[in-house]
């Protein structure tokens, strides 16, 4: 094993790098793991003092100084190198379209990254049409996750603020990466923890199969047992022979948001409660069967010190729940809670030994899964404390697609920094999902989580019927 690379210390991959790692060793197209994000301010930007606040926020942020390499095996090793300043772009679109704009952002989050011993990011400085200032930043997903994506931006604005305006204070350090790392490798080698994780979801998975819930209904199920000649089979293929994808985005009104998140605040639920409840609705209705199970993102930033490390800390698990029509909405949603705390307080298991477990307790055939769709909901936000002694000034965020993704669907929900307003931003393969689809989903989707937000005792089989 190396043990330094150019002089700084190596460290295995966690488990959440290789699960990405390992997608995307099979996909055709790496700029898979791509994130690409604008961040914009209606203001007028000092370039000099925002290169600076940058690059002091690189300083601050290991992983955004996170390289890798591989042995002569072909393992993969980590490592952060020293902090230099780097010169930071700066492109002007002013004098084109905001179509044009988000065309080129598109383009550079095509371009995949170069793995070994290269710089995993790129921070462009941009001046957009709408006469709105700030950045465009392409990371690696093996380096940073949405959250530490949106708190290393929160660092940058923050520090150019504390330059910039009196009163608003300097932000407080950010924490060490490779502390988090080396406690994350100290688990995975073995620990009471890890053997208590690992009985806890090998419990889940051998209660009994689940069962494959499409978008469109039964139908695909019905076609996959006939395929196969099982009339008894309860998994199907999900994903098309393509992995080339689009970014559908619905956006739900400020107003309407706060009526879902005052229902949360009241019953004492998280969003992503309501959010599954909604969606596996949804899947109960079209398929008729009370049992649904769908992907959920885990961000395993409980601690202060995980929030602020940087990095990718997603765990993803099949979330099954078995909820019958006679159960209240209310029922159901803190059954979802219930089984949702027991899946944060073992969250560090491994997802790829999940799999590996399941696969050996019921044997499916190649590519055919029970989960129709991935959901995550990021309640992070720009909006913040500091932030709001500035006064009124407006923000914008957009995710830019990267063009490839190795499942079918995936559901991110996120708050839009002008209103807090929810973004439902859908990536999907473009064959396996079309638009009109997810349209009829969304819609269902959001007449769900209303009608059972307004009438809380109402049995999920009325719901059901009424929307």
């Amino acid at each position: 094993m190396m043990k330094t690379r150019k002089g700084y210390p190596v460290y295995p991959l966690t488990v959440a790098q290789k699960f990405h790692f390992f997608y995307q060793n099979f996909c055709p197209k790496k700029e898979v793991l791509n994130i690409g994000t604008s961040l914009t301010i209606g203001a007028e930007l000092d370039w000099d003092v925002l290169k600076k606040s940058i690059n002091k926020a690189c300083e601050r942020c290991e992983s955004m100084r996170l390289r890798f390499a591989a042995d002569k095996e072909g393992n993969w090793y980590q490592y952060v190198v020293n902090h230099e300043d780097r010169d930071i772009e700066f492109v002007d679109f002013s004098s084109g379209t905001m179509q044009e704009a988000e065309q080129t952002m598109r383009r550079w989050t095509r371009v995949p990254f170069q793995r070994a011993d290269s710089l995993m990011n790129r921070i462009v400085m941009i001046k957009t049409p709408d006469g709105y200032n700030g950045i465009y930043l392409l990371v690696d997903h093996m380096t940073m996750d949405a959250q530490s994506l949106i708190c290393f931006l929160k660092d940058v604005i923050e520090i150019y603020c504390s330059t910039m305006y009196e009163g608003v204070a300097y932000p407080k350090e950010m924490a060490s990466y490779i502390e988090q790392l080396q406690k994350d490798l100290a688990y995975e080698a073995g620990c009471r923890a890890k053997e208590k994780d690992e009985e806890f979801f090998r419990k889940i998975i051998e209660t009994s199969e689940p069962i494959y819930n499409a978008i469109e209904g039964s139908a695909r199920l019905e076609a996959e047992r006939k395929r196969c000649n099982d009339p008894e089979l309860r998994a199907a293929v999900n994903v098309s022979d393509c992995v080339d994808a689009a970014l559908d985005t619905f956006h739900l009104e400020a107003e309407p948001t706060k009526r879902l998140m005052d229902f949360c605040e009241k019953y004492h639920v998280s969003l992503a409660c309501l959010l599954i409840m909604g969606l596996r609705t949804y899947f109960q209705k079209m398929n008729g069967n009370d049992d649904v199970s769908i992907n959920t993102a885990i961000a395993r930033r409980a601690t202060l010190k995980e929030k602020k490390s940087g990095g990718t800390r997603i765990h993803s698990f099949p979330f099954r729940t078995i909820i019958s029509e006679d159960k209240t909405f209310l029922e159901g949603i803190y059954a979802i809670r219930d089984l949702q705390n027991e899946y944060f307080r073992h969250a560090n298991y491994d997802p790829v030994a999940y799999f590996a477990h399941r696969a050996k307790t019921y044997p499916v055939g190649q590519g055919q899964t029970y989960e129709p769709m991935s959901l995550t909901y990021q309640p992070l936000t720009l909006r913040d404390k500091e932030l709001d002694k500035l006064g009124d000034i407006r923000y914008k965020t957009k995710w830019y697609e990267n063009g490839a993704t190795t499942q079918a669907m995936y559901l991110t929900v996120m708050h839009r920094p002008e209103d807090n307003g929810l973004d439902f931003n859908f990536e999907h393969q473009i064959k396996a999902v079309s638009r009109e689809k997810l349209e009829c989903l969304y819609y269902y989707l959001c007449r769900i989580m209303f009608k059972g937000a307004e009438n809380p005792s109402l049995p999920i089989g009325d719901i059901i019927k009424l929307v």
